[in-house]
């Protein structure tokens, strides 16, 4: 779908809707934090992703974009 994107312009480009990261990179000093990822799809609901999060073990971070630019507790997925 694209590139290597940073979260900042991830929000920007994906504003309100649910989105599939891969190769998640997160901020050194605070995991839980993205600095840059690769957006997937972005045609996908909640219920497609968290189906998809249970197939692939994992590797994959289903998101919804606020318009505030926060994360909405409803993510699909961990952080570990």
């Amino acid at each position: 779908m694209s590139g290597r994107l940073t979260w900042e312009e991830i929000q920007e480009k994906y504003p309100d809707q649910w989105v599939r990261l891969v190769e998640v990179e997160y901020e050194p000093d605070n995991d839980a934090t993205i600095k840059t990822a690769i957006v997937r799809y972005t045609d996908k609901s909640k219920n497609e992703l968290t189906r998809m999060q249970i197939q692939t073990n994992g590797s994959l971070l289903g998101i919804y974009i606020t318009p505030d630019h926060v994360f909405q507790m409803g993510a699909v997925g961990y952080f570990g």
